[in-house]
């Protein structure tokens, strides 16, 4: 049986695309233009601006904030009502343009497809506008340029970057000859992709796929189909809102019917109590201090090497459960650094730190020397300065050489001739003088420059020849580099006649070397990475890495990073696209980290799916094209800002401005900080609501027997006026100590939970209401009131203005207390510091001074309705906070002590 002729299905797809190999005419192009459209990438058009904003203008907090408007207006209090509006708008506005990134995602994919493409019409080559390129044109494509289209070579070798569309960190070879049908699309040999670029070669290939059809627009359409779930916080808010809700209601229509049928109060009255109720019940502060707390997060995060583009991102983060991370770049430096060397039977291992000098002549400097001769990199400026310009592995061979103390030059002025890399040879020659000789210098994969090598050089200068046992020898080296995930390199050399080198052929340069030597290049972990590991781990996040390179690199960077540390399990590409959904979620749902290797954009979005529907947060990186449906699918999509594409910075919603793990793990703490202010600020203001709350409930209750304790005034000067900048300043806390320490929150878990409430109402509120009351009734009775008496007027009335300026400084007393206690939800005081959050003091003082001016200031005296009060009332405050304070410390000393 005879083997298939590739050439028989190159010629059957030309005919299945009616095409042939001198391509197509101008009449037949535009006809097909007209039929297909134009090789273009469409973008789905989302809901128009009118609706998006809108929708930021009636989520549920803002109709609660709409409600205390309405309500507040009823009150006959304007300026409040007009102050809650333009929070809302506010709000609704910052989140707005927070938002309009799922467009731009797409139009960012269409920088991938380069302006004017070269193909053959009517049997010439012509330079078309890319967008007019159809199935059928044979295009044409050198070193250097982008493919515009998906396309099957017909003839020629290049060399491609795919690193867009695959992960793939290292270019690969693509040829006209076809490779196993049984490997992925994308790792067809034989196949072009629409964005990915040239790096070496050229061809001509015929297309037969453009526009949306093409692989990039494959990933164009998957990235519109997926839809931003909503953040945990943003649940959240929505359920703190509905609960804010239904106690402000309640609390406010409960005061009718006790008003009227026990207080014997008027219906006007006893409505406008209500209203008063109601509206010191709606934490106006909410949404801005939310908003200001995430915003501190990006603030803080930007300047740590993260942009996070919608703020809820940062909480996310902060409940992050499960991180898929990339290998190039983000675990690694993306710089290639040769950390082992072979020459003469002997292996040295090279690091950055530590020199080695080596004799020129020998083994090693001859390496050295033809490693930074056969090259086309440099290194300009020293030090903190230096530069590096050019291709990474020609950059670690001269790292290499300073390393080794072989001088590197600055410019290649004795360079006679260079025979640049073929993808097809796999190999690199130059030609250069070194004195009174002529040298060349050939650097390769080992298997195409060994067997033109017949010596090799030894230690002492010299050279011997190169048997089987030699040979044999050097190709288990080989073997256990790549073993190790290392990129291996052969060095060879060879003198030439300095009368007759010039009549040469390339053949015959590269004839007859001296093996010099191989070395090892790796893309070495970053430094950093480890200890964030170990962070992650710590805080009980788990790591998956899912990259577009070879299982053997992947597991290698792994293991050094500290991923698996309890157990690891690789998995290749074809053996996940072959894994049962069943199988996969057993996988998922285990305890060990996982290296998914060779994964293309459906695995990314099915790992991500999978771990959401186990009840995951998860947050996943990338930097390619192929990377942007998986980052909008995942909670959180992290995209790299120095090596990824503009695809990726548009579909992720935080971008990594230094390429940097570490800076995730970062991320992940200002996250779970700014989770932890918004639970602090919502403690503080619900422990508020008792202490106004229950001295109403206490006049209700006696008939009217008890006077009102606070006017609607005095409520509101301590809702927007004392309450507000402590709140502020608590979404500025500092972290508590054992912040990573913590396993993170599951994602259905209640902003609000029973142990809050029990302490904000109970403990600190319920403390605070005793104090606020004991005080109320004190200064009544030592102004000579009895049960029942009347204070609307007569003598007692000035008594009832004293006693309601001492439950208005009361509650401001015990914030106090209460804004020093909710800066820590476990730990003590002690742990975090007294000093530690300035703006928290400052925002107390604040308080004090607005206070004292309610107070003493006649013009305030007369709209909130103070007296002052005798000196003996004001020392009683003094030890207020020191009690709700001391009451809050026990009962979290309690907590941890179980």
């Amino acid at each position: 049986m005879t083997a298939p002729d590739p050439e028989e299905a190159l010629d059957r797809l030309l005919r299945d695309l009616r095409s042939s190999r001198r391509g197509l005419s101008d009449r037949e192009a535009a006809r097909r233009l007209v039929s297909v459209g134009p090789n273009v990438l469409a973008a789905r058009r989302g809901p128009g601006w009118p609706k998006e904003l809108g929708r930021q203008l009636v989520h549920p907090l803002a109709l609660l904030l709409w409600l205390a408007a309405v309500f507040a207006q009823l009150a006959g209090t304007t300026p409040l009502a007009v102050a809650i509006v333009a929070v809302i708008w506010v709000n609704a506005l910052f989140a707005f343009v927070q938002e309009r990134h799922a467009e731009r995602a797409v139009e960012a994919l269409t920088a991938y497809l380069p302006p004017q493409a070269r193909v053959l019409r009517e049997g010439h080559p012509r330079s078309v506008d890319a967008t007019e390129v159809v199935p059928g044109d044979v295009v044409l494509v050198a070193e250097g340029e982008r493919v515009p289209a998906d396309a099957r070579l017909l003839s020629g070798v290049v060399e491609m970057d795919v690193s867009a569309l695959t992960g793939e960190s290292l270019p690969v070879l693509r040829s006209a000859l076809p490779g196993p049908t049984s490997d992925p699309l994308l790792q067809a040999t034989d196949l072009l992709f629409s964005g990915t670029v040239c790096t070496g070669g050229e061809c001509t290939a015929v297309v037969h796929a453009t526009g949306m059809s093409t692989e990039l627009g494959r990933i164009a359409a998957l990235s519109q189909r997926v839809e931003i779930e909503p953040s945990p916080l943003e649940l959240q808010v929505s359920h703190v809102a509905r609960l804010i809700a239904v106690v402000a209601v309640g609390t406010g229509l409960a005061f009718v019917p006790l008003g009227t049928l026990g207080a014997g109060l008027s219906l006007a009255d006893t409505m406008s109590f209500a209203i008063g109720l109601l509206v010191a019940n709606v934490p106006e502060g909410l949404l801005p201090t939310i908003t200001l707390a995430l915003a501190v997060g990006v603030r803080l995060l930007a300047g740590q090497g993260a942009l996070v583009k919608r703020i809820s991102a940062v909480e996310t983060l902060g409940s992050t459960q499960v991180i898929c991370t990339d290998k190039t770049g983000t675990l690694t430096m993306n710089r290639m650094r040769v950390v082992s060397v072979w020459a003469d039977g002997h292996t040295l291992d090279v690091d950055d730190e530590t020199g080695h000098e080596v004799a020129p002549s020998s083994a090693l400097g001859q390496l050295a020397i033809a490693g930074a001769a056969c090259n086309n990199a440099a290194l300009e400026g020293e030090g903190e300065g230096e530069v590096e310009v050019g291709d990474p592995t020609e950059l670690a061979l001269l790292h290499l050489a300073g390393r080794l103390g072989v001088p590197v030059p600055d410019d290649h002025d004795g360079r006679l001739a260079q025979f640049h890399f073929d993808p097809a040879l796999r190999r690199m020659t130059t030609v250069d003088r070194d004195r009174d000789r002529v040298l060349a210098s050939t650097k390769g994969a080992p298997e195409d420059v060994l067997p033109r090598c017949h010596r090799i050089a030894t230690e002492d200068g010299g050279a011997r020849p190169l048997d089987t046992a030699g040979r044999a020898g050097i190709e288990r080296v080989v073997g256990a580099w790549a073993d190790r995930g290392l990129r291996v390199l052969a060095i060879a050399g060879r003198p030439l006649a300095p009368a007759s080198w010039s009549s040469m052929t390339r053949e015959e340069v590269e004839q007859d070397l001296t093996l010099l030597g191989i070395v090892g290049m790796a893309d070495p972990p970053r430094s950093e990475v480890s200890a964030a590991v170990a962070r992650c781990h710590s805080a009980g996040i788990r790591l998956l890495m899912v990259t577009g390179d070879h299982a053997r690199t992947a597991r290698r960077i792994a293991e050094q990073v500290g991923i698996g540390r309890d157990g690891l399990t690789v998995v290749n590409g074809p053996e996940l696209d072959a894994m049962p959904e069943s199988r996969l979620d057993a996988l998922l749902a285990g305890t060990d980290e996982l290296v998914f290797a060779r994964s293309s954009p459906e695995a990314k979005m099915r790992i991500a799916h999978a771990l959401q529907d186990q009840g995951q947060v998860v947050a996943m990186t990338g930097d390619g094209v192929n990377d942007a449906p998986a980052l909008r699918r995942a909670d959180i999509g992290v995209a790299m800002g120095r090596s990824g594409t503009d695809v990726a910075r548009e579909a992720a919603t935080m971008v990594l401005t230094d390429d940097n793990f570490a800076t995730i793990v970062t991320a992940v703490r200002a996250g779970r900080q700014v989770y932890d202010n918004v639970r602090k600020f919502i403690v503080y203001i619900f422990a508020h609501a008792t202490p106004e709350v229950v001295p109403f409930l206490l006049y209700a209750l006696s008939g009217g027997q008890v006077p009102l304790p606070l006017t609607v005034m005095q409520i509101l000067a301590i809702d927007l006026g004392t309450e507000t900048l402590p709140a502020l300043a608590l979404g500025r806390e500092p972290p508590e100590p054992d912040l990573m320490d913590r396993p993170p929150r599951q994602r259905g878990a209640r902003v609000i939970d029973r142990a809050m409430l029990v302490r904000s109402w109970g403990v600190l509120g319920g403390v605070s209401a005793v104090l606020v009351t004991a005080l109320f009734l004190a200064t009544l009775l030592a102004g000579g009131w009895t049960l029942g008496d009347p204070v609307e007027s007569g003598p007692l009335h000035e008594v009832w203005r004293q006693a309601t300026t001492m439950t208005f400084l009361a509650i401001v007393s015990c914030q106090v207390g209460t804004a020093v206690a909710a800066r820590t939800e476990r730990a003590s005081l002690r742990q975090v510091g007294l000093t530690s959050n300035r703006l928290l003091l400052w925002g107390i003082a604040f308080e004090i001074l607005f206070a004292a001016a309610v107070v003493t200031v006649p013009v305030l005296q007369d709209l909130f309705g103070t007296s002052p009060p005798e000196r003996w009332l004001l020392l009683c405050l003094l030890p207020l906070p020191f009690v709700v304070w001391g009451a809050d410390e026990l009962w979290r000393w309690r907590r941890r002590r179980r």
